[in-house]
């Protein structure tokens, strides 16, 4: 059957099953829906709530074939971005529903295709760019964006791989570093003007099958390292920037199609003391690390929205809760057997809340959990987030 369904409850599977898929999960299981938690590692977090559990080599296609054939599951929703893609396309040549496509899926997965897409085929606003196969096509390249430069490679997740380039001496470097953080086959880097943003946002947008886009009230965040480390909601932008936000959003998830909810990255810059401007950075097809913060911020979270969307299940309204707001918890080595302390000081702080993901190991910088918290206004609940968050201490094996 294709999506929206009639009746509940029905089988769905997940490729990735990390933190976010774990709420994923418990998401569909309160609609009474059977999860199959799949990923490359035993005990992954969604895997410890799934009602059942398949480990493979995600990018291997004929074992993803294979599991998903198996199973036969109403619903395949990739989690992650490491998967064999092409296999996707072959499932759903066969009658199985990929979310939001399987198009989709691919086109995410290499920053190379979905900027194509978004700047030369959508007109989309983004940051200038080049792209080079080797370190001496990175300095030609990079040289007329002006320094500094954003070097990223083309296929990596969580910031792997990219570095800022002062200048020619740091080439080396960044090529190395985007070649050893990269996934997949093949030596392709993107080269990016550095742009000196106001605020960095995710527009939580929600595609349904049936009915209007939605979008949920803007995201601000910080990254470090290509990374998030915190976020809260509402953030404060004027009225028209997010209107063109939400329009280049609509544009992008227009094209790519299916139903769920879309991640959209921008930029905010202020060029010359002038008006804002809204630059595309990138898109995810899933929910996204930094809307771990909608768990506090909204009525209905990400997750929540991504299965009724997903399941055809009406949406009457997104709301804020009011200010909320995000810290990661992060270690800074590698270890095993993870032992958490400080918890009760955390939870002591007023409208917060601590999410420990039940990850087997710790690696240096790896997010282990993250606390959320409310208050009376963005600071107050920032400012909580982060207390709490400081409070847990992470030990083990090392």
């Amino acid at each position: 059957m294709t999506p929206p369904f009639t009746s509940l409850p029905r089988t769905l599977m997940l490729l990735g099953s990390g933190e976010l898929g774990k709420e994923v999960a418990i998401a569909a299981q309160r609609l009474g829906c059977r999860v199959i938690a799949v990923d490359r590692y035993a005990g992954a977090p969604a895997m410890q709530v799934a009602d059942a559990a398949e480990v493979i080599a995600m990018a291997d296609a004929n074992a993803l074939k294979a599991v998903v054939r198996r199973h036969q599951p109403d619903l395949v929703i990739p989690e992650i971005e490491a998967l064999a893609v092409d296999a996707l396309a072959e499932l759903e040549a066969e009658g199985i529903t990929v979310i939001p496509t399987a198009r989709a899926t691919a086109v995410t997965m290499n920053r190379d295709r979905i900027r194509d897409l978004a700047a030369s085929d959508l007109g989309l606003r983004t940051a200038r760019f080049a792209y080079a196969s080797s370190a001496a096509e990175l300095a030609a390249a990079a040289e007329p964006l002006g320094w500094p430069v954003v070097v990223k490679p083309v296929m990596s997740s969580s910031g792997k791989g990219q570095s800022v380039v002062q200048g020619q001496g740091g080439i080396a470097d960044a090529w190395e570093a985007a070649m050893a953080g990269a996934r997949g086959a093949g030596a392709r880097v993107i080269v990016e003007e550095f742009l000196q943003f106001e605020l960095e946002i995710t527009l939580l947008t929600v595609k349904q099958w049936n009915g209007p886009t939605l979008f949920c009230p803007p995201i601000g965040h910080i990254q470090e390292r290509g990374d998030y480390q915190s976020s809260w909601q509402p953030a404060a932008l004027p009225a028209a920037a997010l209107a063109t936000a939400q329009s280049m959003a609509q544009t992008v998830t227009d094209n790519l199609g299916g139903a769920g909810l879309f991640g959209v990255e921008f930029f905010l810059c202020r060029r010359g003391g002038g008006e804002l401007e809204v630059v595309f950075s990138e898109l995810s097809p899933r929910p996204h690390d930094t809307g771990l913060v909608t768990l506090m911020g909204q009525n209905l979270s990400e997750f929540e929205l991504h299965l009724r969307a997903v399941l055809g299940l009406p949406i009457p309204a997104i709301r804020s809760l009011g200010a909320a707001a995000s810290r990661v918890i992060l270690t800074n080595g590698s270890a095993t057997d993870l032992q958490y302390t400080g918890l009760a000081e955390a939870l002591a702080v007023p409208d917060s809340q601590v999410l420990l993901f039940g990850k087997p190991d710790a690696r240096p910088n790896r997010r282990l959990g993250v606390a959320l918290a409310r208050g009376s206004s963005e600071a107050e609940a920032r400012t909580r987030a982060d207390q709490a968050a400081a409070c847990v201490r992470v030990s083990g094996q090392g």
